[in-house]
């Protein structure tokens, strides 16, 4: 019985000594903070319906966008850890993980439908393309070393014009390419939607888009990513991230023309389109394949971009979606 007493009684001791240590030394709390870095592209749609419909307070998220200009500006975030993730593209991760894993894709954005492509390349007003010989030589405008230039010789060699006929001329600026091919300047170039629909909209003329591909060969996509520090030092964070996240996407595909004033207020739409252009779907619980990662290793090496292949597994984080 004396036995059972002192048992009990050190345990009471150390229980106590417990509590105090506890007191003491708080356990730190968890981080549920983000930052993301987001150029104000159609593709950033659910951050901001997330925003504004709580999805993210109620997840108990405080998630702070970082509106930005350019890919360069969101990769120097990124790389100085003033941002935790982006959305991005494939040949983005492809060259920031050149050398060791630091950013990783944990879900797609967007992608390509049937009926509603991510880029088309477009003839300018007065140009006359009726099919792939008629693109031989003519000059495109692009962003070189991007998804952009990646996309352009995906979609032109699966149309039908050998690649070694392809004529490209740099524009670096979407903004700009934009003018130029409404201008006159330029007679083709490839652009994202909606500025493509708008280019369309005022004279125009489609060339190909990755719509006519998305189902054989689903060459575009956008992702979500993160870099490593944030995904192991608070995955139950991004976790929540992306269920917000995808009830914002559910609202979307459910009524994309409740969500219009807030494309037209976070991103680049058009006058001339703001009233008809018609918001895509986005997928929800899709990560990036394997074969889609090795056709964009396999173009960057070509390009000279990477000295050696990027693994999966240094570039996308399939554990985020079930």
């Amino acid at each position: 019985m004396k036995f059972k007493l002192v048992s009990r009684t050190l345990w009471a001791v150390l229980a106590g000594l417990f509590l105090v240590s506890c007191s003491l030394f708080p356990q730190a709390e968890p981080d549920n903070s983000l930052k993301m870095a987001l150029i104000p592209v159609l593709d950033v749609l659910p951050f901001y319906v997330a925003q504004e419909q709580g999805y993210f307070e109620a997840e108990g998220l405080e998630v702070e966008l970082l509106p930005i200009k350019s890919a360069q500006e969101r990769d120097a975030l990124l790389q100085a850890g003033e941002a935790d993730g982006a959305l991005t593209d494939l040949q983005g991760v492809a060259v920031f993980d050149r050398e060791e894993s630091q950013l990783k894709v944990v879900a797609k954005a967007r992608k390509a439908y049937p009926e509603a492509p991510l880029f088309r390349i477009v003839a300018g007003p007065g140009i006359e393309i009726n099919g792939p010989d008629d693109m031989a030589g003519v000059p495109v405008g692009i962003s070189q070393n991007t998804v952009i230039e990646y996309l352009t010789e995906r979609l032109l060699e699966a149309w039908g014009l050998p690649l070694d006929q392809l004529s490209i001329e740099e524009v670096s600026a979407i903004p700009v390419r934009f003018e130029l091919l409404m201008e006159g300047q330029l007679p083709a170039a490839t652009l994202p939607d909606p500025l493509a629909s708008a280019a369309i909209a005022a004279g125009g003329s489609l060339v190909v888009d990755d719509s006519q591909f998305s189902q054989v060969s689903p060459f575009s996509q956008s992702v979500l990513a993160f870099n490593t520090g944030a995904i192991e030092s608070k995955p139950d964070t991004i976790r929540a991230f992306l269920r917000a996240w995808n009830k914002a996407v559910a609202g979307i595909n459910a009524d994309p023309n409740a969500y219009r004033r807030v494309l037209i207020e976070n991103t680049r739409v058009p006058p001339n389109v703001q009233d008809t252009y018609t918001i895509p779907p986005f997928p929800s619980g899709e990560i990036t394949s394997e074969a889609e990662w090795q056709d964009v290793v396999d173009w960057a090496l070509d390009k000279e971009l990477l000295d050696e292949p990027v693994p999966y597994e240094w570039a996308i984080e399939t554990s985020f979606v079930e």
